[in-house]
């Protein structure tokens, strides 16, 4: 027998037996599993299996870290076994009833832009690099000035940087669609409207060289480039419409009138009703996200940085990415995203004292990768695997965190794109900014190590 198929018959004796397995898929570093009934679930052996960094009941489902590579291989297993596989998106599926309704909002608002995060950390890092190679320094090691840079390349990096947010509605709807049930591509078609260049440019209307129309004398109408709520709901609504639309019409005009009616009616809700509604949300929101931001004396890092890493425990940090997105498109520069760089890079930190310290060789092996993991942007495996099993080091994650984000503040540390961190998070920041990036996170880390190290774990108990 080999030893993945030997944790993998662990998996479903810890977790209650076949019976107890309602539904399985896995992540890029987790399990996934939906189980019919909690109360079987023996915890400790499950954290006591090889190979297992942690695991926690989160979104209705119970997970459980292997790290990357490693999940695929005991999933397959799992399944030569006779677990029945299934989509990620079939288990969120049957989990979807679990939590509290606030927590079911959040995590249907992550599934729709999830999907599309990848092009914006594309775009960021485009962003990044492109402001590498328009630094004055940089160009002087090659014997040029800014006015030496071709006009064509410049235009080229536009495309590269611009595209994705200039089409961002379109990219929410076409995932709202999707989630919601709907045609995917009625979303794409509805989201491209709400930027078609027949309307007044947004951009333009808020800088005074362009007029919003106005219809019946007090509905200002605009494009709505770089909005995502009005696209978010025109999307969530018209995926309902449609489906309710396609029960109604007999067969034989399905593929006429569905689509024709949906594109009509949501497109008008859009732009009259929906658009302005929502987007006036979004600036309320967007204005309260600045306001925090903004607060002096880097109050604002002190404290996103020391408390982001607890929202992530509790699973509902997804609405952060909406956050992100509005401040990318607003102000070009993503400060959120330095700050909880220094919430992630110092729970590694935690992680890697306690790694150093032990003599526990299988705290050990479980530690200094789940370390490395938050190094690379991903902290759930020394949370869970790790911080929080001891308490202490979770806090001492969390002060450090709170250290690192208040000099990210006071130095207005801002990203140029969002969703990588830590080590790769370096690209978001070779405009100028990169020694105060590393020299946060080394505080950061330097504080929670430390701390860790002196009072937050003693070697005494065993896994």
């Amino acid at each position: 027998m080999t030893e993945n198929r030997k944790i993998a018959e662990e998996v479903i004796d810890a977790i209650g037996g076949k019976e107890n397995i309602a539904s399985l898929a896995h992540c890029a570093t987790r399990l996934r599993i939906v189980v019919h009934d909690k109360e079987k679930i023996d915890k400790d052996k499950v954290e006591n299996i090889d190979k297992v960094k942690g695991a926690f009941f989160n979104s209705g489902q119970y997970q459980i870290i292997f790290g990357t590579g490693t999940v695929n291989k005991i999933h397959d297993e799992l399944q030569s076994i006779g677990i029945g596989g299934a989509s990620v998106q079939d288990v969120k599926q049957a989990a979807k009833k679990e939590g509290s309704a606030f927590q079911r909002a959040i995590r249907t608002f992550g599934d729709v832009f999830v999907p599309i995060i990848p092009v914006l950390v594309a775009t960021g890092l485009f962003m990044g690099l492109r402001g590498l190679l328009t630094q004055d320094q940089i160009l002087n090691l090659f014997g040029l000035a800014p006015a030496d840079i071709p006009a064509n390349f410049l235009l080229f990096t536009e495309v590269l940087t611009d595209t994705a947010f200039a089409f961002l509605p379109a990219l929410v709807a076409w995932s709202s669609f999707k989630v919601f049930g709907g045609s995917p591509v009625l979303g794409i078609v509805l989201g491209l409207m709400l930027v078609n260049p027949a309307l007044p440019n947004a951009y333009e209307v808020a800088n005074g060289s362009a007029e919003a129309i106005t219809l019946f004398g007090f509905i200002p109408v605009v494009g709505y480039q770089g909005s995502v709520l009005p696209a978010f709901f025109i999307g969530l609504i018209g995926a309902k419409l449609e489906k309710a639309l396609r029960r109604r019409i007999t067969e034989a005009l399905d593929l006429i009138l569905t689509p024709f009616l949906t594109l009509t009616i949501m497109i008008t809700l859009g732009l009259f009703a929906i658009g302005p509604i929502f987007h006036s949300l979004e600036d309320l929101v967007l204005a309260g996200t600045l306001a925090v931001l903004d607060l002096p004396f880097g109050i604002a890092g002190l404290l996103i940085g020391s408390l982001n890493q607890l929202v992530v425990v509790t699973g509902v940090h997804h609405i952060f990415n909406f956050l992100e997105i509005q401040l990318l498109e607003n102000r070009g520069m993503n400060p959120f995203n330095a700050i909880i760089t220094c919430g992630m890079a110092a729970q590694g930190a935690a992680c890697l004292a306690v790694g150093l310290k032990t003599k526990d060789a299988k705290l050990k092996a479980l530690a200094l990768p789940s370390s490395f993991s938050a190094f690379l942007g991903i902290s759930e495996p020394a949370i869970f695997g790790v911080n929080l099993r001891f308490i202490k080091p979770f806090i001492m994650g969390l002060i450090g965190g709170g250290v690192g984000g208040f000099l990210a503040s006071l130095f207005d540390l801002a990203g140029t794109g969002m969703s990588v961190t830590v080590i790769p998070g370096t690209l978001l920041y070779l405009n100028s900014q990169l020694p105060l990036y590393i020299l946060v996170n080394l505080a950061a880390m330097a504080v929670a190590f430390t701390l860790t190290w002196m009072f937050g774990y003693k070697d005494s108990r065993k896994l």
